[in-house]
């Protein structure tokens, strides 16, 4: 979702969205596939890749420099 409101344009709501998922994080940085805000917990399979696959691609978009936005847009693209 981070990298969406970023492509969209809302790049502070992105931002916001991104410092919020690595807050998530436990203390060892790793995420699993699913978060219960209600009760605060990471559930279901852990750790899950996806979940950090997407963490990576959503800094990589965040980043703001020129070559990692082309880069992601042209892979985006080819698919």
């Amino acid at each position: 979702m981070a990298s969406c409101l970023h492509g969209i344009g809302r790049k502070k709501e992105a931002r916001e969205m991104f410092e919020r998922l690595l807050s998530v994080r436990n203390d060892l940085g790793l995420l699993s596939e699913e978060y219960e805000p209600r009760s605060k917990r990471q559930l279901g399979n852990f750790p899950q890749a996806f979940s950090h696959v997407s963490l990576i691609n959503a800094a990589f978009d965040l980043s703001g420099h020129p070559t990692a936005v082309k880069k992601r847009r042209a892979h985006r693209i080819k698919k």
